[in-house]
């Protein structure tokens, strides 16, 4: 081969290296911290993935920034819950004037919705907290995958690939937690929850959730409802309350000491920084202190 044409070769394959290193990656918006990890996880380096709000703000009651705006006019797709968790994003949108002009993905697209269980009130309000679970998020993540795959089909085998990759991950993390109650007998549990938020993990192993102390969420009980979820508790003799880690801890106290039950943590999952990690160790946690919550209670009906 000449010295010309190893240089026009070489030149060649230096601006194609070139020119696919500066080819344009996706930027993609989330809305939960829960989001942010699943697309993390399918994109990995493809794409850019960006939390539509920063960190430590809570989603229920968010209100849309001026820095939001500029922020959703750089994205190219925007995932979010859609179901009554991430209301602001529409916000954010239309003040921006980008609705309509991004595509949307929708997680819950095909997951199966349930109500919240146990309200207060006995309002039949659908539970949008899909991201508490491993086996509706397992559909979100599938979902997610297959829009990106479709608005990236240059990426799409590569998407498929982590997507898959990813939900092996976590069936197997749900798998550990579910070995662990295995060989329990089978015993009435019942819990209430301070949150309205638990529905879907608990769903995850079987069990139901017999009352929720928080009235609607984000707002605090009045101390009539406070009085009524007590006598409710107690009618029901209920083993254990799983409570918000962020709920003030005045009324778990109450509750606690009008009723002498067992108080448990358990996360929401929209706290902290937004990591790919992040809902691992979330989730992790929440089964743990589920199932830790099952084996106490067998050994206290036992009488060990």
């Amino acid at each position: 081969m000449s010295h010309i044409k190893i240089i026009l070769l070489t030149a060649l394959l230096v601006i194609s290296i070139t020119t696919h290193a500066q080819a344009k990656k996706l930027i993609i918006g989330t809305t939960l911290h829960p989001y942010y990890s699943f697309v993390s996880n399918i994109v990995q380096d493809r794409a850019i993935v960006q939390s539509l709000i920063g960190d430590g703000f809570n989603p229920h009651n968010y209100r849309p920034q001026p820095e939001d705006i500029k922020r959703v006019m750089d994205l190219d797709v925007l995932v979010v819950n859609g179901i009554g968790h991430d209301e602001f994003a529409m916000e954010i949108l239309e003040a921006a004037q980008m609705k309509g002009k991004i595509p949307v993905i929708y997680a819950n697209k095909e997951v199966s919705l349930i109500p919240v269980a146990g309200n207060m009130d006995d309002l039949r309000i659908v539970n949008p907290h899909t991201f508490i679970s491993v086996t509706t998020s397992i559909q979100q993540i599938y979902t997610i995958t297959k829009a990106l795959a479709e608005i990236d089909p240059d990426n799409a085998d590569f998407y498929k690939k982590n997507g898959r990759k990813y939900v092996r991950k976590l069936r197997k993390l749900k798998a550990k937690y579910m070995q662990r109650i295995a060989d329990l007998p089978d015993v009435e549990f019942r819990c209430a929850t301070i949150h309205g938020g638990y529905d879907y993990l608990l769903q995850d192993f079987g069990l139901q959730v017999t009352a929720v102390i928080e009235p609607n969420h984000g707002l605090k009980p009045t101390a009539n409802q406070l009085a009524k979820t007590i006598r409710k508790i107690k009618d029901l003799n209920v083993d254990v309350i799983f409570t918000e880690m962020h709920f003030p801890d005045k009324y778990v106290d109450t509750i606690h000491e009008e009723t002498g039950i067992r108080i448990r943590h358990l996360s929401h999952l929209t706290g902290g920084s937004y990591t790919p990690e992040d809902f691992e160790r979330g989730i992790e946690a929440n089964m743990k202190a589920l199932t830790d919550a099952l084996i106490e209670a067998l050994k206290i009906k036992d009488g060990k």
